[in-house]
C-alpha cells in the first residue's frame, strides 16, 4: 500500500479514538478543525478555494460549519473512504503525490498535539516513502526562504541536499523528524544541527517562532 493509503487509515483510526477536541500541532486547530480541513480539501473544492480567496471566505466558513455539525463518526468514515469516486485525487500516482505527505504530516499533528508523545517506529516502506519526500518539490519550497543551504544527514550518515546553497547547514535525524521540521513543526520534532554557529542561531530563532 502507498503512504497516502496507510496514513489515511492510521489517521482515521486515531481521529476516531481521540475525538474532535483533541489538540493538534496546527495553531488554533483541534482535531475537529483538522478533519474539516481534510474533508473540504478532497470533497468540496469550491470551499477549499474559498479558504484562500477573500470574496469566497464566507462560503468556505459556511461549509465548514456544516461539516462540524455532523456526527464525528460519520466525518471520520467519510475521510476513511477517501475522495469521491470520480475525483482525480482518488487514483494512483495522483493520490500519492497529493495525499502522501498531507496524511503523514497531519497524522503526526494529531499524535504530537498532546503531551507525552513519542516518535513512531516506522516500517521500512513508510520510512522509505518519508525519506523520498525530503527531496520533493514541496519540501524544497518549504525551506526555500532559509538564508543558507540545508543538507539532511540520516541515521546511516547518508546526506540528502534539501536546499543547495552556500554556506550549508546540516540537519540530523530520522527522516520523519526532518520532514516535520521542514514543514514548520519546529517545536515538536527531534533533530540536531551541525554547521556555523551563527547560522545555527538563525535556525534556533526560526524554531522559537514556529
Amino acid at each position: 500500500m502507498t503512504l497516502a493509503a496507510t496514513e489515511r487509515a492510521a489517521l482515521a483510526d486515531l481521529l476516531d479514538e481521540v475525538g474532535p477536541s483533541h489538540p493538534t500541532l496546527c495553531e488554533g486547530w483541534m482535531a475537529g478543525h483538522l478533519l474539516t480541513h481534510l474533508l473540504i480539501r478532497e470533497r468540496r473544492p469550491d470551499a477549499a478555494v474559498g479558504a484562500k480567496v477573500g470574496p469566497l471566505k464566507a462560503w468556505s466558513k459556511r461549509v465548514s460549519r456544516r461539516y462540524a455539525l455532523q456526527d464525528w463518526s460519520f466525518q471520520v468514515e467519510e475521510f476513511r473512504e477517501g475522495p469521491p469516486k470520480l475525483s482525480p485525487m482518488r487514483f494512483g500516482a495522483v493520490d500519492e503525490v497529493v495525499n502522501g505527505m498531507e496524511h503523514f504530516v497531519h497524522h503526526e499533528d494529531v499524535r504530537r498535539g498532546a503531551k507525552g508523545w513519542q516518535p513512531r517506529v516506522l516500517d521500512e516502506n513508510t520510512r522509505k516513502a518519508v525519506e523520498d519526500l525530503l527531496t520533493s518539490v514541496a519540501v524544497k519550497l518549504a525551506v526555500r526562504d532559509l538564508k543558507h543551504g540545508l543538507t539532511a544527514q540520516l541515521p546511516d550518515r547518508r546526506l540528502l541536499v534539501m536546499k543547495k546553497d552556500d554556506p550549508m547547514v546540516t540537519i540530523i535525524g530520522e527522516p520523519a523528524e526532518i520532514l516535520l521540521w521542514a514543514l514548520g513543526r519546529r517545536g515538536a520534532c527531534q533533530v540536531e544541527f551541525a554547521g556555523d554557529p551563527s547560522l545555527l542561531a538563525d535556525l534556533e530563532q526560526d524554531k522559537n517562532a514556529a
